[in-house]
């Protein structure tokens, strides 16, 4: 009875191996850096390291793959990489995004670095990260926008996409055991629950189902899991917002082809396996069903729409590794 589910994961497993491959062939054997020479040098970086942590390679490996990981981690370390005000979406144009997805990988490493000196520029550089990812949040906003993050740090808008990666860099550094006050974590929470939308606009009613919006209420299907995802990783697993959320992405799952498919299954992978039972047995079945034949024989995924095609095959391919890699359980974050 177990064969079927061995030849799956084979299957995953073999497609996961030619992404790092075509990963390790695309890193610059100069800086070290992981990305397609277009933009975000330093977030698309991020991502690839996150894919290959996802995988359990770490910097220390003495392999192939630990030492691309290495490198990468010594280009997002780069002196010029972080402004003096903790920044890291300034030098390489990925705004508020960048920053969230380079300070979530940054305290996912604390404590991997290859020495002591190593390990403690992680650490500095994380804690100027989350200092501005705090600092971001009290900028004056309205009750609609409060306790969320938009493009830039002085931004006194919010969105639910840059608000997600600040969540999860957050919550990634308390784990590591960066001071990360409670209310800063409780403001975002009220704000991606002011985001929620039932489908008969009243709580608790209809089918249960309901969904987020991006910067008002609404059910999209990539909002819905992203919201998903950022209310369990703050230890929101019993609300009534999450379990909305999974009984909408339940129902009605995802499709290829959709806007931002490939962000879209990140957050449907993780969410839906954080939910456990039913969502994540759904979960494990879907997301391959979906990414392995639009993967390619070189390794690489790549966007189908306009929006993901600017990111390059560097963007997809990381996303589709860590919607893949879910049944690993290696990186913290993820671990519920």
């Amino acid at each position: 009875m177990n064969a079927p589910l061995l030849r799956a994961d084979e299957k995953i497993d073999d497609s996961l191996k030619r992404a790092t491959k075509y990963l390790l062939e695309t890193q610059d054997p100069v800086t070290g850096g992981i990305h397609n020479r277009m933009r975000n040098e330093t977030a698309m970086t991020s991502l690839a390291a996150l894919a290959l942590a996802s995988q359990g390679i770490q910097p220390a490996d003495p392999t192939p793959e630990g030492a691309a990981l290495r490198k990468a981690l010594s280009f997002v370390l780069r002196a010029d990489g972080q402004d003096s005000e903790g920044y890291f979406g300034v030098a390489d144009g990925s705004r508020m995004y960048g920053h969230g997805i380079t300070t979530l990988m940054l305290a996912e490493m604390v404590g991997m670095g290859m020495d002591a000196k190593q390990d403690e520029l992680i650490r500095t550089k994380t804690r100027k990260a989350v200092a501005l990812i705090l600092r971001a949040q009290k900028e004056p906003k309205s009750d609609q926008n409060r306790g969320g993050w938009r493009y830039s740090p002085d931004d006194r808008q919010s969105d639910m996409s840059v608000t997600v990666w600040q969540v999860m860099a957050l919550r990634a550094a308390k784990n590591a055991g960066f001071d990360v006050p409670k209310d800063a974590i409780d403001d975002a929470v009220a704000y991606i629950k002011r985001l929620y939308d039932t489908e008969t606009g009243k709580r608790g009613g209809g089918s249960g189902a309901g969904g987020f919006g991006y910067q008002s209420r609404g059910r999209e299907t990539s909002t819905t899991a992203e919201g998903l995802l950022a209310l369990q990783v703050c230890g929101e697993y019993q609300s009534e917002e999450v379990g909305g959320a999974a009984a909408k992405l339940l129902r009605d799952g995802i499709r290829q082809g959709e806007k931002w498919f490939y962000y879209t299954t990140y957050y449907y992978a993780q969410g839906m396996y954080q939910m456990g039972g039913k969502f994540a047995e759904t979960g494990a079945a879907r997301v391959p069903e979906l990414l392995l034949p639009l993967q390619s024989r070189e390794g690489w995924w790549e966007g189908a729409g306009a929006e993901e095609r600017q990111g390059g095959k560097v963007y997809a391919t990381t996303l589709a590794m860590l919607s893949l890699a879910v049944k690993n359980h290696f990186l913290p974050i993820y671990q519920r």
